[in-house]
């Protein structure tokens, strides 16, 4: 078993300076798990406690069934890939696969048979004989890949392994990690500040802030159900739009902004009953606004142009009401609406969701 249990796990460099603040995570057997969060969120200290880089201040570790807290990196039969590549220059590749297996004593014919699957499962035969500086960025990190997977460890941990790549070779080795998990079957901890790549590479992703883990969940749930503002504002590319409103009951409620009024799917009227008069925070996706009215239920709303970015296969397009800024993305949108031009969107309000501003919490 490779399960990893994080049990009331806190970490302070200084006393009162805590990063990591009564965390309790659980890793399946066998699972892609991806701590995704802003830089400095204690995503990576995390990932050091695991491999045994970092000693936790309080809490329990636990690699199966047995308790790591105490016990050395080197026997706690992980392997770490991270974001430099961390490897030899004097050496080979083949010298740099099998480094650490010799470290360990294991028998030369050994090593070669491992080196020589793991370079066949990588696609990298070929570069056996060449050193570090003779491979370009994407060779190396398979190399970083290669030295972790000769091991055959229970668990892999990943720091933020693709931040050196250019977009294309990340998307490259995106798949390939993938793929890698999916052949290997192996526990897996995947840490990265990109969205994008927790919402692609994870079985399930763990959003986290200033060393609080807000919600672990698919990166669907995550994405169509986030558990409060931050979630909901930090995954997805363009972020969701949070327009602040007050909820007024006329014939049925609303949710008024000041310059526009965005009517209420009879399912929120009943839930919002306790919030007429109050403050609340509309949340919808860019996807959710349309310039055309292709919703049975919608609201039509006044805004402004501002800009447009053309994608290719779709249009954002940068919006204001006049106090609130929203961005939309359009599959059909036309360049005959100019900037500075007034049009009418709609919005898909049977997928809005609306946050408590107080609790920052999703009603």
């Amino acid at each position: 078993m490779a399960r990893i249990e994080l049990k009331h796990l806190s970490k302070e460099f200084e006393k009162g300076a805590g990063i990591i603040d009564d965390l309790n995570l659980t890793v399946r057997d066998g699972e892609f798990l991806v701590l995704v969060g802003p830089s400095g969120c204690g995503k990576s200290t995390t990932l050091r406690m695991i491999a045994g880089l970092e000693t936790a201040t309080a809490g329990d570790i636990y690699i199966g069934d047995e308790r790591v807290n105490d016990v050395p990196p080197k026997n706690r039969d992980i392997a770490m890939v991270f974001q430099n590549y961390a490897l030899y220059p004097h050496m080979t590749v083949f010298e740099n696969l099998g480094f650490g297996l010799k470290l360990r004593k294991f028998p030369k014919a050994e090593i070669k048979q491992r080196v020589a699957e793991t370079a066949a499962i990588l696609g990298i035969e070929s570069l056996m004989n060449r050193k570090p500086r003779q491979l370009s960025g994407g060779q190396r990190q398979r190399v970083a890949l290669g030295r972790a997977i000769v091991r055959k460890p229970k668990v892999f941990l990943f720091d933020e392994p693709l931040s050196n790549l250019d977009a294309k070779l990340r998307l490259q080795m995106r798949t390939e990690i993938k793929k890698l998990h999916r052949q290997l079957k192996t526990t897996m901890v995947y840490v990265t500040h990109d969205q994008v790549e927790a919402m692609t590479m994870g079985d399930r992703i763990a959003v986290m802030k200033a060393g609080i883990l807000h919600q672990v969940d698919s990166p669907l749930n995550v994405y169509k159900s986030p558990v409060d503002l931050f979630v909901a504002g930090f995954i997805g590319s363009p972020t969701m739009n949070f327009i602040p409103t007050t909820i007024r009951a006329e014939e049925r409620l609303y949710a008024d902004e000041g310059n526009v009024r965005i009517a209420l799917s009879a399912e929120h009227s009943e839930k919002l009953q306790s919030f007429i008069d109050k403050p609340l925070i509309v949340g919808i996706r860019p996807e959710d606004i349309s310039v055309q009215p292709v919703w049975p239920e919608s609201s039509g709303i006044k805004v402004m142009m501002e800009i447009f970015e053309p994608m290719g296969n779709e249009t954002y397009l940068y919006l204001t009401t006049g106090k609130t800024n929203i961005v939309a993305r359009s599959n059909n949108f036309s360049p005959a609406h100019a900037p500075d031009n007034y049009l009418s969107v709609f919005l898909n309000v049977q997928n809005a969701l609306y946050f408590d501003p107080q609790t920052e919490k999703v009603i």
